[in-house]
């Protein structure tokens, strides 16, 4: 096994290219094709985490947050970010993070707080747009069963619970084989015409190399005819933020219990209300404000996130509950979220569950 692998395997379940603009995924310290045969799991990246890796003999640490954030100019210790990068390179440990990408998949870190409360009728709660390309080919009608087969294990064709979804329709495509040419149909010199099928499909943005290496392996025409167009279209499957409801709708101060409960929390700041039951939940793992307009849109009853600010409450106005968990605590469960997930897929590797909390926040 080599690190290669496991990035691959983030790469499919959390696409980098769902990442925000200024978030910095993937690899960040290592080589892709470094050996591992221990992988630790944890929230964060830090010097006490990478200590933990040494000692458990892990060559690769998963982190949720990405250690290098922002611009790092020097390495000599300044802060505890060069310290830990330089703590993990003379370790000879790879560091991997997987940040907005893993908020974005509906599989994600927000799912993983909607498991905690149990909520039903789970959807994203601001979708993600412009993250759809329409694909358009021309085949000859002979070979559109075979190559179409072909495009969606590649995985276009999917939209949401529907597979091989594709459009297409008959007509007839001409070409002239100039001298050089090498055609599968025709004879060089001679106008040629072919009945043809136009296949359309859908796919994500981040398979788009994937699906056209499929198209060109598997098309008869030496010169493969295709476009891509980006769409505007909402991809449902990711994008910020969760919508569930509740198996049953519950009195705010029964809520406000049960989120304590279930996230382990001695305190938690919220908004006063209009008094009606919660039973339709918004939440957001993180720093998650800026879909406050989305929830109300939604009509949420109550919308859960962190780092809101003393002002920002004044903003709920009081339409729905607004409640702060607190960053650490809103995020917590998602080293168990990527554990749970390697451990299933990676057999033959030893993936741990990192001891050190890393919350950076106390209180008394």
């Amino acid at each position: 096994m080599k690190i290669a692998d496991i990035l691959s395997y983030f790469d499919a379940w959390a696409p980098p290219s769902l990442a925000e603009d200024y978030d910095n995924v993937g690899l960040l310290v290592g080589k892709k094709d470094a050996p591992v045969s221990k992988v630790l799991i944890s929230l964060d990246a830090t010097e006490e985490v990478v200590a933990e890796a040494e000692s458990l003999g892990c060559e690769l640490i998963v982190s949720h947050h990405p250690i290098l954030f922002r611009g790092l100019k020097r390495l000599n210790g300044q802060n505890y970010v060069a310290r830990t990068v330089e703590s993990a390179i003379r370790k000879n440990i790879g560091l991997l993070a997987v940040h907005t990408n893993l908020d974005a998949v509906h599989t994600g870190v927000n799912r993983k707080m909607a498991e905690r409360l149990n909520l039903g009728n789970l959807q994203i709660l601001r979708k993600a747009k412009s993250k759809l390309l329409q694909l358009t080919f021309f085949v000859p009608s002979e070979n559109r069963a075979a190559v179409l087969n072909a495009v969606h294990d590649a995985g276009a064709g999917q939209i949401g619970h529907y597979s091989q979804c594709g459009f297409f329709s008959e007509g007839t495509g001409q070409f002239f084989p100039d001298a050089e040419a090498n055609p599968k149909l025709g004879i060089r010199g001679r106008l040629e015409t072919v009945q043809e099928s136009r296949v359309e499909v859908i796919l994500p943005v981040h398979l788009k190399g994937k699906v056209l290496q499929a198209l060109q392996e598997h098309h008869p025409y030496e010169e493969v005819p295709y476009f891509f167009h980006l769409l505007e279209n909402e991809w449902q499957d990711a994008g910020a933020g969760m919508l569930g409801e509740l198996p049953d709708a519950l009195e705010k101060e029964d809520f406000i219990r049960l989120v304590k409960q279930q996230f382990g929390l001695q305190m938690v700041r919220f908004t006063k209300t209009a008094g009606r039951e919660i039973r339709k939940v918004a939440l957001c793992g993180g720093s998650g404000f800026f879909l406050l307009g989305d929830a109300l849109s939604a009509g949420a009853d109550a919308f859960l996130t962190a780092d809101i600010k003393y002002h920002e409450f004044f903003d709920a106005e009081g339409r729905l509950l607004l409640m702060d968990l607190g960053h650490f605590e809103s995020e917590q469960f998602t080293s168990e979220l990527i554990f749970e997930k390697m451990s299933i897929d990676f057999p033959n590797i030893a993936v741990l569950l990192s001891k050190t909390k890393t919350n950076p926040v106390f209180y008394a």
